[in-house]
C-alpha cells in the first residue's frame, strides 16, 4: 500500500458516535454541499432524515440504541464515501439492509461501472454471493488462507470451490424460481428490515432524545445525609461515636492530669516516701488514660472501617439494582458515560473520600469543643470573643460550602461527557485508527478535560480562599487567649500549669478550627456523590419480578406448554406523551407455528418482540400466551420461559462455558452437543482451553458470527417453547445459514418460533407470514396465498426485491 494513500472504513459493526447524523458522516472533513447530497441519495438516507424532526442536525442524535442496524450500517457507508479516501475496506456492509437498498448501494456506491466509489480502491468483504458476478477481482479464503483469486469468469471456468459454491448457489435460485411452490419461488432473496427503525421513527417524534443530566443546586438535603447514615447502620455509628468521643475525653482528661501532676512541688534532695506514692499514683493515671485514649481509637477505626464496607455495599447494590431494573426508556435517554460516572467516581468518593472527611471532622469537632471549653472555663471573660469569633467562622463557612457545593456538582456533571467519550472512543477504535483520525480525537477529549478542569480547578482556588481567612480568625483567637489569661493570671485554679495547658491548646485551635471548617466544607461537597447515586436510586422500576405464588394467574411450573400466543386489540407506545408505535394487534399463534415478520422501515416489528417480553408495556389490549395475560405476571416467569437470538448478539466477561451456562445448570455433554448443533463444536474443540476459552467483553475476541452462533447454542441450552429469532444469522456465510436453519427446524420443530426476516430463506418456509406497516397487521397469511394475490403488501415487498 502507497503510504500517501488515505483509508475509510465500514466495519461489519457500524460504529456511530454520539453527534448528529451530519457530524457522523462529516468526520471531521469540510462540509461540501454538493457531495454531501449526493452521498445521502446513493446510501439511501433520504427517507431517514426525513423522519427526524431537525433532518440531518437533529439535536442529541444520541446512543446507537436509537438506530436500526440498516441505518447504522448505511451511515457509515456515507462516511467512507464522503471522506474522499483512496482505499475504501468494507467488512460485510450491506449484511444489515434489505435487498432492495443493498442492491441500490451496490449500484450507486460500490459498482465499478457508475458507482460513487468507482475512481477509488475498494476492498469488499462479504457473504453475499449475488453481487460477485459484477466485481473486478475476487479473492477467495478457506481456513485463513487464500485458496483461488481472479475474475468472476476466470474462477467459473477453473471449476474450482468457488465455481461449486456458485452453482449450489445458482442451482438453488433456479429451483426456487421454477418450483410451483411459493416458498421456493424467491428463496435466497431479502426483505425490508431495518428491524429497529421503528425505534429510530419514534424517536424522531420529540426534538431531544436524550435527557439532559440533572443538576441540583442549594445545600444538600438532610434526607441525603440520613441515606448515608442508614447505609453506615445505627449501631456502627453509635459505636463509632462512642469510640471517637471516648478518645478526646481520655486525651484532654490525660493533658489536665498531666498539668495537675507538673504543678506537684517535689523537693529533689529530701524525696519522701510520701512523694514516692504521689509520682506512682499521677504516674499510674496517666498511664490508664492512655490506654483508655488507644482503646477508644482502635474502637473507633474498626467501628468506622466496618460501617464503611456496610455503606459501600448497601449504597452500591441499591444502585446496581436499580439500573439493572431499570425500563428500557432510561437507556434510551441516558448516556452510558452518567451511569459509569456514578458508579466509578462516585462510589470512589464514598469508599474512600466521604470515611475520611468524616472521620476527620469528627475529631476536629471534638478538639475545638474541647479547647474552648477548657478555655472558658480557666478564662470566663474569654466567652466576650468567642462568640464573634464562631459566629465569623460560621458565615465564612457558609459562603465557602455554598460556592465549593455548587462546583463540585458541576465537576462530577462535566465528568459524565469524558466517561462516555472514552466509552465511545474504545468501541469505535478500529475505525479511528483507519481513518488516521487520532489527533482529533485527543483534541476532543482534550476540550471534554478542560471544561471539566474549569469546574475542578476553581474549587482549589477556592480552598486557598479559606485557608487565608481562617488564619486570620486562628490568629485572632491564639492572641486573646494569651491576652486574656495574662489579664486572669491570679484566677487560675493550680498554679501556671493550667495557663500553658490553655495556651497550648489555644495556639493548636488555628490550625484544628482550620480543619473542621475544611472537613465540613468537604463532608457537603463529597456528599454530592450520595445524592448523585441516591438520585439513581430512586428511579422508577419495571413492573415486579416476581408475583407470590397464591395470586392469579397461578403459573404452571410447565408453562408455556403448548406456545400459543394471542394478541388482543394491543397497543403499545415507547414513552409516556408518545404517539402509539403499535395500534389494535389482533392475531392467534398457534402451538408449533413458525412465524414470519416482515415489513417496511418503521412497521413495528421489533417493537411486537420488545412487547412480547415487555420491555415495552402495553397503552391497552393483551397479550396472551396458552390463555394467561403476560401482563398480570412477573416479568422473571415471563422472562425465564421465552427465547431470543438477537441481530446484535450478546456476549459477556468470561469463558465459553459461562456464555452458554451462566448459572451453571447444565452438564459438559449437554454444552457440547449445544455446540455441535449451532456449528460450533469443530472450532471450540480446537481451541486450547475449550469451553475455559476466555470471553472478552462484548465477545470482541469472537467473529460476529461466531457470536450468533454461540448465541443460538445458548437458545438451545434453554429449551423454551417459544423462540423469537431477530434476523440470527446476519454474519453468517449462506452455507452455514443453510445448515443452521435445517438445526432449527429440527430441534424446535415443536417449538412456536417468530422470525424477523431480512433473508427470505428465514421465513420463505413459515406457516404464515405477518405483515406489518406502521404499527398496524396488514397480511398475516400463508406465504403462498400471499404470493399468489399480487395485491399483497408481501407480493410488493417481493417485489421490490426483483425477485417476481
Amino acid at each position: 500500500i502507497d503510504p500517501s494513500s488515505t483509508i475509510a472504513y465500514v466495519a461489519q459493526q457500524a460504529w456511530i458516535q454520539n453527534v448528529t447524523l451530519k457530524e457522523n458522516i462529516l468526520f471531521g472533513s469540510p462540509f461540501n454541499k454538493t457531495r454531501y447530497d449526493s452521498v445521502i441519495e446513493m446510501c439511501a438516507l433520504k427517507p431517514d432524515i426525513a423522519i427526524l424532526p431537525g433532518g440531518d442536525e437533529t439535536v442529541n442524535w444520541r446512543e446507537r440504541i436509537n438506530l436500526s442496524g440498516g441505518q447504522k450500517q448505511r451511515v457509515s457507508i456515507a462516511r467512507a464515501c464522503y471522506t474522499q479516501s483512496d482505499i475504501i475496506l468494507m467488512d460485510d456492509p450491506l449484511s444489515a439492509v434489505d435487498s432492495h437498498v443493498a442492491k441500490h448501494i451496490f449500484q450507486k456506491v460500490i459498482s465499478s461501472k457508475k458507482g460513487f466509489l468507482k475512481d477509488r480502491t475498494r476492498i469488499l468483504v462479504t457473504n453475499n454471493l449475488s453481487f460477485l458476478a459484477e466485481v473486478d477481482q475476487i479473492i477467495v479464503l478457506n481456513r485463513g488462507s487464500i485458496s483461488e483469486t481472479g475474475t468472476y469468469q476466470q474462477l467459473m471456468s477453473n471449476s474450482g470451490k468457488f465455481a461449486e459454491l456458485m452453482r449450489e448457489y445458482s442451482t438453488s435460485e433456479s429451483q426456487h424460481q421454477n418450483s410451483d411452490s411459493s416458498e421456493q419461488l424467491i428463496r435466497s432473496a431479502s426483505l425490508s428490515k431495518d428491524n429497529s427503525s421503528d425505534k429510530f421513527k419514534k424517536r424522531g417524534q420529540t426534538e431531544k432524545l436524550i435527557d439532559s443530566e440533572r443538576t441540583e443546586t442549594g445545600g444538600v438535603k438532610l434526607s441525603v445525609y440520613l441515606t448515608y447514615f442508614r447505609s453506615l447502620t445505627y449501631i456502627w455509628l453509635f459505636i463509632v461515636s462512642l469510640g471517637f468521643v471516648g478518645m478526646q475525653t481520655a486525651s484532654v482528661f490525660s493533658n489536665v492530669w498531666l498539668t495537675v501532676w507538673s504543678n506537684d512541688v517535689v523537693s529533689s534532695s529530701n524525696i519522701t516516701q510520701q512523694d514516692i506514692e504521689l509520682r506512682n499514683h499521677r504516674l499510674s493515671i496517666y498511664g490508664i488514660l492512655g490506654l483508655i485514649q488507644a482503646l477508644c481509637v482502635v474502637i473507633g477505626a474498626l467501628a468506622m472501617a466496618n460501617g464503611v464496607v456496610s455503606s459501600s455495599k448497601v449504597l452500591h447494590h441499591s444502585l446496581l439494582g436499580r439500573i439493572m431494573r431499570s425500563p428500557i426508556q432510561f437507556f434510551d435517554t441516558t448516556p452510558m458515560g452518567r451511569v459509569v460516572n456514578r458508579f466509578s467516581k462516585d462510589v470512589d468518593t464514598i469508599d474512600s473520600t466521604i470515611p475520611h472527611t468524616l472521620r476527620g471532622w469528627f475529631i476536629c469537632f471534638l478538639q475545638v469543643v474541647s479547647t474552648f471549653v477548657l478555655i472558658i472555663i480557666e478564662i470566663k471573660v474569654f466567652m466576650i470573643v468567642a462568640v464573634p469569633i464562631l459566629l465569623f467562622y460560621y458565615l465564612i463557612q457558609k459562603f465557602y460550602v455554598t460556592t465549593s457545593r455548587q462546583l463540585k456538582r458541576l465537576e462530577s456533571v462535566t465528568r459524565s461527557p469524558i466517561y462516555s467519550h472514552f466509552g465511545e472512543t474504545l468501541q469505535g477504535v478500529s475505525t479511528i485508527r483507519a481513518y488516521d483520525s487520532l489527533k482529533a480525537f485527543h483534541s476532543r477529549i482534550e476540550y471534554r478535560v478542560d471544561i471539566n478542569q474549569k469546574c475542578y480547578f476553581p474549587s482549589f482556588i477556592a480552598n486557598r480562599w479559606l485557608a487565608v481567612r481562617l488564619e486570620f480568625c486562628g490568629n485572632v483567637i491564639t492572641l486573646f487567649s494569651a491576652v486574656f489569661a495574662v489579664i486572669s493570671r491570679n484566677s487560675f485554679y493550680s498554679a501556671p500549669g493550667f495557663a500553658g495547658l490553655i495556651m497550648s491548646y489555644a495556639l493548636n485551635i488555628t490550625q484544628t478550627l482550620n480543619w473542621l471548617i475544611r472537613m465540613t466544607s468537604e463532608m457537603e461537597t463529597n456528599v454530592v456523590s450520595v445524592e448523585r447515586i441516591d438520585e439513581y436510586c430512586q428511579l422508577p422500576t419495571e413492573r415486579e419480578w416476581t408475583r407470590s405464588k397464591n395470586i392469579d394467574p397461578i403459573i404452571p411450573m410447565n408453562w408455556p406448554e403448548k406456545g400459543e400466543i394471542k394478541f388482543s386489540e394491543f397497543a403499545v407506545r415507547y414513552r409516556d406523551g408518545m404517539n402509539i408505535v403499535l395500534n389494535n394487534i389482533s392475531i392467534n399463534v398457534l402451538s408449533g407455528e413458525k412465524i414470519g415478520i416482515v415489513g417496511r422501515t418503521g412497521a413495528g416489528k421489533s417493537t411486537l418482540t420488545l412487547s412480547l417480553f415487555r420491555l415495552l408495556e402495553g397503552a391497552k389490549g393483551s397479550i396472551e400466551i396458552d390463555d394467561i395475560d403476560i401482563g398480570k405476571i412477573g416479568l422473571h416467569e415471563l422472562r425465564s420461559r421465552l427465547s431470543v437470538i438477537p441481530q446484535d448478539p450478546i456476549l459477556f466477561s468470561g469463558t465459553i462455558r459461562s456464555n452458554l451456562d451462566p448459572f451453571g445448570v447444565n452438564t459438559d455433554e449437554q454444552l457440547w452437543i449445544a455446540l455441535a448443533h449451532s456449528h460450533l463444536k469443530e472450532y471450540i474443540s480446537s481451541l486450547e482451553s475449550g469451553l475455559d476459552y476466555p470471553v472478552s467483553e462484548n465477545g470482541e475476541n469472537l467473529s460476529v458470527g461466531q457470536r450468533q452462533l454461540i448465541c443460538l447454542a445458548r437458545a438451545l441450552l434453554r429449551k423454551t417453547k417459544i423462540l423469537i429469532l431477530d434476523e440470527a444469522t446476519a454474519a453468517i456465510d449462506l452455507e452455514t445459514d443453510a445448515l443452521i436453519q435445517q438445526t432449527i427446524k429440527k430441534e424446535f420443530a415443536n417449538c412456536t418460533i417468530l422470525t424477523i426476516a431480512h433473508r427470505l430463506n428465514t421465513i420463505i418456509d413459515s406457516n404464515r407470514v405477518l405483515v406489518l406497516d406502521k404499527g398496524k397487521v396488514v397480511e398475516f397469511d400463508s406465504p403462498q396465498t400471499l404470493l399468489a394475490d399480487p395485491r399483497t403488501r408481501f407480493y410488493a415487498l417481493a417485489k421490490d426485491a426483483r425477485i417476481i
